[in-house]
């Protein structure tokens, strides 16, 4: 594994202490109450964490997507509700701005987005496409005049519906191109919008204390400027920013793996039966050294991936096998270390109850599993045979 910088290291430690000492002491009650951790995303804020792959120009940190994916891991090796709110308000909020983006509309949105003050999300997924997005999209946005006139859903967005939402990006049909596809196109979409209606939040198995609700959009109007990027570039540009963010779900999924590697090797060193720890004994020692190697495997995977990023070299075959990879990784490990626990590791208070419950969302959001298969083959080429 290549040896972080002192940059890189420093980062890693400061975001490794805040999980444990600010996190870990409240994550739990929280996480049992489904509730937005406003407070710990102010600190989070003030420490820049919404802000180090985007330059300082826009109130960031002028680091890169690795640095964001180092504190993504250190983040859900405690609490993965927490990462993923990270992650969404980067990887999908800010980002998308920032790549893409207008002078104007970068200096509009991005010193809250960095800053924490403000969250951004972005509207693909709907209730009938699901991995199947350019055929499932339903969502239009017609050009009337000088506004966009947005009609549609949305499903499982997140940080769209907080507190401190401030704008979502939403991926629309605005046309047909010339080969008779759909044209699909970005355009921003300010909370608060008349025309938006923002979904109670979802029941859900895992990250509680993530907001994730479904929207609608009935004759939603919003300025033509607030268009993101080229028209009919939406459909190339979610592409890019996927590619981004499945790395950054690779190195949540490894710090979710090595949270059950910390709690296991804690809890075996103090659990005892049949007169010694049970880490004494070979099955336990085999379960938490499986987990290791998958825990280890997956941070290579998405390192690997971050660096062919950086250097500008394609990365999608490198992205995909890194969430595949960690992906499996959690849920893998998750299921061992509840084994481990025992009956305690069904309880909501211990930590790998809460980190079952996170883990299988990483198999499938951002792309599933199956998605990440069928692009990997593609990229050997086999999608044409």
């Amino acid at each position: 594994m290549p040896k972080l910088t002192d940059e890189y290291e420093e980062l890693r430690k400061t975001v490794e202490a805040f999980a444990r000492d600010v996190v870990a002491p409240v994550i739990g009650d929280l996480y049992e109450r489904e509730e937005f951790p406003y407070d710990i995303v102010r600190q989070m804020g003030a420490m820049g964490l919404f802000g180090l792959p985007i330059s300082e120009e826009y109130g960031g940190m002028g680091g890169d997507y690795f640095a964001l994916c180092l504190a993504l891991e250190e983040l859900a090796r405690v609490d993965s509700s927490v990462s993923i709110t990270v992650e969404a308000a980067v990887s999908l909020g800010a980002m998308p701005i920032y790549r893409f983006g207008t002078a104007e509309q970068r200096a509009e949105w991005l010193p809250r987005l960095t800053s924490g003050e403000m969250l951004g999300a972005f509207g693909l997924t709907e209730p009938g496409g699901g991995s199947d997005v350019p055929g499932g999209m339903r969502t239009t946005a017609v050009l009337d005049g000088d506004e966009w006139v947005i009609n549609g859903t949305k499903a499982f967005i997140t940080n769209s519906g907080t507190d401190i939402t401030g704008v979502i990006g939403v991926a629309a049909i605005t046309g047909e191109r010339a080969d008779g596809k759909k044209e699909i196109s970005t355009i921003l979409v300010p909370a608060g919008t008349p025309g938006l209606t923002v979904a109670k939040k979802y029941s859900k198995v895992g990250w509680n204390c993530s907001d994730t609700r479904g929207l609608s959009f009935d004759d939603c109007r919003v300025p033509a400027r607030n268009l993101l990027g080229e028209r009919g570039r939406g459909y190339a540009q979610f592409l890019q920013t996927l590619d981004e963010g499945r790395i950054a779900i690779a190195a949540l999924s490894t710090g979710l793996a090595q949270g059950c590697v910390d709690e296991s090797l804690r809890y075996v060193r103090e659990r005892r039966a049949f007169g010694h720890p049970i880490g004494h004994y070979q099955a336990i020692q085999f379960k938490i050294a499986d987990m290791e190697v998958r825990t280890h495997t997956a941070r290579l995977a998405y390192y690997h991936a971050a660096e062919k990023m950086l250097a500008g070299e394609p990365f999608k075959k490198e992205a995909a096998i890194a969430k595949l990879v960690a992906g499996d990784a959690a849920m893998d490990n998750a299921r061992d270390a509840t084994q481990i626990f025992g009956g305690y590791g069904f309880m909501n208070e211990y930590p790998v109850g809460r980190f079952y419950r996170d883990a299988k969302i990483l198999e499938i959001g951002e792309g599933t599993s199956e998605v990440q298969r069928m692009l990997i083959a593609r990229e050997l080429g086999l999608g044409d045979l």
